[in-house]
């Protein structure tokens, strides 16, 4: 499994904050969408690290063919709107423990908001 290390989370995330906004209709990129950014692709068809995030509103979570989910988040029955990303985001392990997801969670609730408004503007 891959490992950044901070100063290399940190190096990634500045140069895809300098990426403009990936969908035709999304809203601005929230800086605290920086850390999300370093390993999930927006734009419709490009890959990733993580699965890409296009769409991901109304989508069942992991029901991307192109992305090996854990069996955890397969089996979870998940479909993301804002209640079950605000949860996500909160606290991944915690929400679906045995995830892959090896992001840690965005503890400040205002800027979880502000990723999710975010997210579902990428359609």
């Amino acid at each position: 499994m891959l490992s950044l290390s901070a100063v290399g989370i940190a190096v990634l995330a500045a140069a895809v904050m300098a990426v403009p906004g990936s969908a035709e209709n999304a809203a601005p990129r929230p800086a605290a969408f920086a850390n999300c950014a370093v390993c999930h692709a927006t734009e419709a068809g490009k890959t990733s690290y993580g699965p890409n995030l296009h769409g991901v509103a109304g989508r069942k979570a992991a029901s991307q063919s192109d992305y090996a989910f854990s069996a955890s988040l397969r089996g979870s029955r998940l479909t993301w709107d804002r209640t079950t990303l605000d949860s996500w985001l909160a606290s991944p392990q915690k929400m679906v423990p045995g995830t892959k997801m090896s992001f840690a969670r965005i503890p400040d609730p205002a800027k979880r908001k502000q990723v999710i408004e975010y997210l579902v503007t990428l359609k």
